[in-house]
């Protein structure tokens, strides 16, 4: 066999290179309308979906997926970072932008969702025009505890110590500790609450919603009732790892 000359070797090296970044980027298995998203080695994983945005529906991962810290969709993508693995949803409506977030734009309307997010546990507010709020869903790791880490002050809402959530306009709460809903609780509430380190954590739960019920665990670690999580005057306790989203009957 004749010896390639040392240009046809770097032809030959140069065009295997570039048939080798021809190659499409892997995508996401897609299934039912569900994209699994891996972040190996806690690195950056990106993975094209196409949608706007996206619904974490099952983490697979022990490490925390925490919205806006370790996933979230940009792009018509998500990504995943810090060993977060876990499968999503296109999250129909979509988000308006802007600094307040929400739907639509930055002004909460009837009906609607705003979210406000404590970056690096800095105090942040999100103009909504509302008398009063209420906690929809919990985003972050940190606690939201109303009156200390959020609250409604001049037609916006306040979060701060690294509460990152999803808020609606309150309608009919004339506040303090009488009235509330007829009874039955807003199938719309919901908090997270996260056991980091194995370390036990308690998340204040509105008592006029009635007792709280597991919705969703997020966590890799087993949240049973009574063993690691558990329900006491207006509390959600969690331990041993849990993490978990509770939400109303």
């Amino acid at each position: 066999m004749k010896p390639l000359s040392l240009a046809s070797l770097a032809v030959s090296l140069t065009l295997s290179a570039l048939g080798t970044l021809a190659l499409p980027a892997p995508h996401a298995a897609a299934q039912n309308g569900v994209i699994r998203c891996e972040s190996q080695s806690n690195r950056e994983r990106v993975c094209n979906t196409g949608w706007r945005n996206a619904q974490l529906v099952r983490q697979l991962s022990g490490s925390d997926c925490d919205e806006g810290r370790t996933w979230g969709s940009r792009n018509g993508s998500i990504w995943v970072t810090n060993g977060c693995r876990a499968e999503f949803v296109e999250a129909r409506g979509g988000w308006g932008g802007g600094n307040g977030g929400g739907w639509g734009g930055n002004n909460g309307r009837p009906g609607e969702t705003i979210r406000c997010e404590s970056q690096n546990n800095r105090e942040r507010s999100c103009q909504v025009g509302w008398r009063n709020a209420r906690l929809v869903r919990q985003l972050s790791g940190s606690p939201c505890d109303e009156g200390r880490t959020w609250g409604v002050r001049n037609g916006a809402i306040w979060v701060s110590g690294g509460c990152r959530a999803e808020f609606a306009e309150a309608r009919g709460w004339g506040g303090g500790g009488g009235g509330g809903w007829g009874g039955g609780g807003d199938r719309n509430y919901s908090v997270t609450c996260s056991s980091n380190n194995n370390r036990s954590q308690t998340c204040n739960w509105d008592e006029r919603q009635g007792r709280p019920v597991l919705q969703q665990q997020l966590s890799g670690s087993a949240c049973q009732e009574g063993r690691s999580w558990g329900y006491a005057r207006g509390q959600v306790w969690v331990s041993n790892g849990c993490r978990a989203r509770f939400g109303t009957r």
